[in-house]
């Protein structure tokens, strides 16, 4: 009969995202998943089979948090539409200070994107359901006058998504919050 697991497989499912978000998919060895999560390497291969099966579980959980996180805002009606961009942006200028800098899916869309499909059709998806959502609340502000109606929404999404992906992007390597801030005024008053 197998014994029970003793662990909490969130939580290590959360200490390996932050070994992958820092360092990368294949600069993490597993001694380095062992030593974040608390496991020994048995149990990490018992329970997620493999060092890629523990990187899609944290790259899914990443995205299932964040894109919450960002549709909620992007939904939030309440909220005129370029206080809601300047809210999305600005999750990459004060980031969290317990989270690494920058961004899983930047990182690993750089480091992974061009040799695996997979992980490209996971990302893609995730990042059409942001764009979509977006692309309608832009719509909606154009429908009530907010933004100029002849304007193209699906573009103006599209940019201020690359903006952010820009922003966390610059975030990895140190820049500093002014020139982040200056950038997502600039976007603002683009928009």
């Amino acid at each position: 009969m197998p014994r029970p697991r003793t662990f909490d497989e969130d939580r290590a499912v959360d200490a390996a995202m932050r070994v992958f978000w820092t360092s990368g998919y294949e600069a993490t060895s597993t001694q380095d998943l062992c030593a974040a999560t608390g496991l020994g390497r048995s149990s990490i291969y018992n329970t997620f089979t493999s060092k890629r099966d523990l990187f899609d579980r944290t790259l899914r959980r990443y995205t299932e948090l964040f894109t919450a996180d960002q549709l909620a805002v992007i939904q939030d009606a309440t909220l005129p539409i370029r206080e809601r961009i300047r809210r999305l942006l600005w999750v990459a200028v004060e980031a969290d200070p317990d989270q690494p800098p920058g961004c899983l899916v930047i990182n690993t869309i750089v480091e992974l994107g061009p040799k695996d499909p997979e992980i490209v059709e996971l990302l893609d998806r995730d990042h059409e359901l942001k764009l979509v959502a977006l692309t309608t609340a832009i719509r909606a502000a154009q429908a009530t006058g907010e933004i100029e109606p002849e304007r193209d929404a699906a573009g103006l999404a599209t940019y201020v998504f690359t903006v952010l992906g820009g922003l966390r992007v610059a975030a990895r390597r140190g820049a500093s919050s002014e020139s982040q801030r200056a950038v997502v005024e600039a976007t603002v008053r683009s928009i």
